[in-house]
């Protein structure tokens, strides 16, 4: 735990003669707190975590990586004061005893989007059929790379499966191993993005075209977990409170995201 020392003046007296004594005091509370997050859900805690830090005089590292990174972490034997994952995530690392706690707190979830470069031309996703058109007719798909473990890359090669598109789009997908798939428009390497909206929203230069179609839809939910033994629990636990508070709503949905 970090002590911040605050001078005190107190008097003395001795002889007759008055002398300054400081006296330093540190005041309770003050923690260093490490939250690790998957990617989708940083632009959440990095909206929210200053006025925690204000409010409270903690202070919090954010560390952010994809699902499976994430996973793969604290199964590397990190310790992080409060972890956010998928539920699925977080009860697979509790079932193989690499973590035990509380029960996940549910803090967000989002769905999938579609991203262009800002000036490039809107493709109508509103249906099935006009997203899987657009698909076919870009020159190059930017997303995250399912081996790395982004749980949007995932879901998206087996609805490429689905649709029966996946061999055409072999050859024109541009993998991301973990980061943001809109940088890629940015950049010119592709024109299509596809990711969590959330993670679409925060790349200058890109422009949200909407949500895939409903029916094709995939939402993740993203919980929380203090880690028993965890260094800093008790200020992990407010700041968990904090996330999952009704102050989160409207940062929620300024990033593209819901509540759980």
């Amino acid at each position: 735990m970090r002590r911040l020392e605050t001078p005190i003046r107190a008097l003395h007296r001795a002889g007759g003669a008055a002398c300054l004594v400081l006296a330093l005091v540190a005041p309770a509370g003050a923690a260093e707190i490490t939250l690790l997050t998957t990617g989708a859900y940083k632009p959440i805690a990095a909206a929210l975590v200053p006025d925690f830090e204000r409010r409270t005089g903690h202070r919090v590292t954010i560390r952010n990586g994809t699902a499976g990174a994430v996973a793969q972490a604290i199964r590397d034997g990190a310790r992080p004061d409060l972890v956010v994952l998928t539920p699925n995530g977080l009860e697979a690392l509790i079932r193989d005893r690499h973590l035990a706690g509380a029960p996940p707190m549910p803090l967000a979830k989002v769905g999938i989007g579609v991203a262009v470069r800002d000036g490039a031309p809107v493709p109508d996703i509103a249906t099935v059929a006009g997203f899987r058109e657009a698909l076919l007719q870009a020159r190059a798909v930017a997303m995250v790379d399912p081996a790395s473990g982004g749980s949007s890359g995932i879901y998206l090669a087996q609805l490429f499966e689905r649709l029966g598109i996946a061999d055409r789009l072999k050859d024109k997908l541009v993998l991301v191993q973990g980061g943001l798939a809109a940088s890629r428009l940015v950049s010119g390497e592709a024109d299509l993005a596809l990711q969590q909206t959330s993670e679409l929203l925060i790349v200058a230069g890109a422009r949200l075209v909407g949500p895939i179609p409903a029916e094709l839809q995939n939402d993740t939910v993203y919980a929380g977990m203090v880690p028993v033994g965890a260094a800093e629990a008790e200020a992990a636990a407010a700041l968990l409170r904090n996330l999952a508070g009704a102050g989160a709503a409207p940062v929620l949905a300024e990033k593209g995201m819901a509540p759980p």
